[in-house]
């Protein structure tokens, strides 16, 4: 009876015991949840503060983070994709306002978001569609409204236009700029006094419309009433001062009434609020001609021809400027291209045979002269017509080339409703891809790449006493001190003592001393260490990865020298190729290698085949930035913009900032894709 007595106590206390237990994990489960809570929270917190101090890159590194923990939260997409509109990767920011869409379609927000990007995306018909979601769910959506009218109006849609604005009008009656876009729907339908009308009716609302004055300069400058159209730019520029087009609108105003220092001042504004305005370069240039200041004048030139190389009228008035400035060889050049393309260009025969007077090429002179004689005109210039003060832009007759241009499409810029601007990808980034991946024993930690490059290799070696000191993997060393590098000598010095006294030195031992030559930049005795070791160990993958390394550090400093040749440097590359597929023989998951290879082909200018390799990397570490980032630039440099934008929105998203300027450069240019 006392055994069934102590077994039943026994039995309660494991029950109680087990109960005890159950209770415990669950108030940790508990614990643990709201924890996890909590710092989810937190790190949103932190995204959002660092979007809102525009530090871009660090606010989508913290989304990522919320993203990971719990997927299916719709409010990381959007700030995520918000942060890379930013940064003007608007294919990116589409993506992820649409995985917010996915995970909950009630929020306006996100379709506004989205609809921005598809309109710098020129995607208007999906933009229109995102707008109408937003209407549909807040009627009096202002913005939404005014952007769906600019999409109508770049697919011109007048009409559809014209109703969405009664619709603004009869929601807000009092607002000026639903009056000038009405103005604006009626100018381009060819109702001129229509237009005026609306434009009055805006400035009766609101004296101080910057864009009703600019619509009204316009339709004065039309007319060819300068004066006017001067006053009346003025006043849109003392409210919206930072508008180029208005004061490339007033240079020519200024221009037509022999003002052409004052027109000269507007382009000069005009190119520091725009340096890329092609008409502020090509007046200015024409202007600067004309007052003598002929070497900046060329500069104009230069920048109009660098985006249009088949300019002739640019060309032949660079070629002026060259031989005013003296450079006859220089202008010869590019008043033959031009005569190549109009060969009826009598004035261009004139031109070239007077230049070729001046180099002694009698000659070829008296040919051209011989040209212009043929062609039965006088002697006083050979002019077919009287050249026109003013051209438009799509007017490409030869004739005019001293003739200011004009804008085709003489209108008001367009501003989408958005305060969204970027600022990291403004920071110029070369087209040089990410650096290679080495062993080392010093690595800068990067502020936004978060990546930390790791195998168990690694690892391994790095806990191995007789590799004397720290390894790790990166692609970015820091700049050695006089103090370090003599570190590194010391080490040198012990790690041979070690290898002299050793009866059967270890392979490790020649690899640390092998890494200390390496960060002394002795290549050669890195190699030859590298060499002993390999005859060690034959099966340790590392040996061959380090002699690849330290072959294209060889490589770099020798391709700069005056002494090399393609051929010896082009051998060099290929043998660290060799190394780095021997690495993937003795170890097939080492990535590193595969993005090595793909670095090196980059160098030697096989971007089919870096594509291939960077690829071969990312299947292994899906979630390597400077696989994406490289892959992204081979795609670009081979022609692939699309795909290359693709890749770099991707490396962007995990930390290597610099995509996003080479985003915004290469996203402007026509695609072969």
């Amino acid at each position: 009876m006392k055994n069934k007595v102590n077994q039943i106590d026994v039995w309660k206390h494991g029950l109680l015991r087990l109960c005890f237990i159950l209770l415990f994990f669950t108030f940790h489960s508990f614990t643990f949840h709201s924890f996890a809570q909590i710092n989810t929270d937190r790190v949103m917190m932190m995204g959002r503060n660092a979007l809102y101090y525009e530090d871009y890159v660090l606010s989508i590194q913290r989304f990522n983070m919320v993203i990971n923990a719990k997927p299916y939260l719709h409010e990381p997409y959007f700030f995520r994709g918000l942060a890379k509109f930013y940064l003007e990767d608007f294919t990116g920011a589409e993506q992820d306002c649409s995985e917010s869409i996915d995970r909950n379609p009630y929020v306006s927000e996100s379709y506004q978001l989205r609809g921005l990007c598809r309109v710098n995306q020129k995607d208007y018909e999906g933009a229109i569609a995102d707008y109408r979601k937003v209407i549909s769910m807040e009627p009096k959506n202002r913005a939404s409204w005014h952007n769906l009218v600019l999409c109508h109006f770049e697919l011109k849609e007048y009409a559809k236009a014209d109703s969405a604005l009664d619709q603004m009008i009869r929601y807000w009656p009092r607002e000026a700029e639903n009056l000038t876009m009405k103005a604006q729907v009626a100018i381009q339908q060819g109702d001129t006094v229509r237009g005026l009308a609306f434009v009055d009716s805006a400035l009766v609302v609101d004296a101080y419309d910057a864009q009703a004055w600019t619509m009204r300069s316009m339709i004065s400058l039309n007319r060819g009433q300068y004066a006017q159209a001067e006053s009346e730019i003025d006043k849109a520029i003392i409210q919206r001062p930072r508008i180029a087009g208005n004061y490339i609108n007033r240079a020519l105003a200024r221009f037509h009434q022999n003002n052409l220092r004052g027109a000269m001042a507007d382009y000069d504004q005009a190119l520091e609020i725009d340096p890329r305005n092609y008409l502020g370069h090509f007046n200015r240039g024409l202007l600067r001609a004309q007052v003598g200041d002929d070497n900046r004048a060329i500069e104009d030139f230069d920048y109009v021809l660098s985006v249009e190389p088949d300019n002739m009228i640019a060309l032949f008035n660079r070629a002026l400027l060259l031989d005013q400035t003296g450079d006859y060889r220089a202008a010869l050049r590019d008043i033959s291209q031009v005569l190549n393309e109009c060969p009826d260009f009598l004035i261009g025969y004139q031109t070239r045979a007077a230049i070729r007077r001046k180099i002694g090429d009698t000659y070829g002179a008296e040919r051209d002269e011989f040209r212009v004689l043929k062609s039965h005109l006088d002697s006083r210039a050979g002019i077919k017509k009287k050249p026109t003060k003013t051209r438009k832009k799509s007017e490409r007759n030869i004739e005019d080339y001293a003739s200011i241009v004009e804008d085709d499409n003489n209108e008001p810029e367009r501003e989408y409703a958005s305060a969204y601007r970027g600022r990291v990808q403004d920071r110029r980034v070369e087209d040089q891809p990410q650096p290679i991946i080495v062993i080392a024993r010093h690595a800068l930690q990067s502020v936004t790449n978060r990546y930390v490059p790791f195998h168990h290799l690694v690892e391994a070696l790095a806990a191995n006493k007789d590799v004397g000191g720290s390894v790790r993997l990166t692609n970015s060393e820091p700049q050695l001190d006089e103090s370090e590098l003599q570190l590194h000598f010391t080490a040198i010095g012990l790690e041979s003592q070690q290898i002299t006294a050793a009866a059967q030195p270890s392979a490790t031992l020649y690899i640390g001393r092998a890494l200390d030559y390496y960060h002394v930049r002795d290549f050669e005795a890195a190699l030859a260490d590298l060499t002993q070791a390999a005859s060690l160990d034959s099966k340790n993958p590392l040996i061959p990865f380090i002699a690849a390394q330290v072959r294209c550090r060889s490589m770099e400093v020798e391709s700069v020298g005056m002494e090399a040749s393609a051929t010896s440097v082009r051998l060099g590359y290929q043998r660290a190729i060799d190394d780095l597929k021997l690495v993937l023989e003795l170890a097939p998951d080492f990535t590193y290698a595969w993005y090595n290879i793909g670095c090196i082909q980059m160098v030697m200018h096989d971007y089919g085949e870096a594509r291939k390799s960077f690829s071969k990397a990312l299947n292994i570490e899906p979630r390597f930035p400077d696989a994406y980032y490289n892959r992204g630039l081979a795609c670009i440099l081979d022609g692939q913009v699309q795909l290359g934008l693709s890749d770099l929105s991707q490396a962007g998203e995990y930390g290597i900032y610099g995509a996003y300027n080479l985003i915004k450069r290469y996203s402007k240019r026509p695609v072969r894709d």
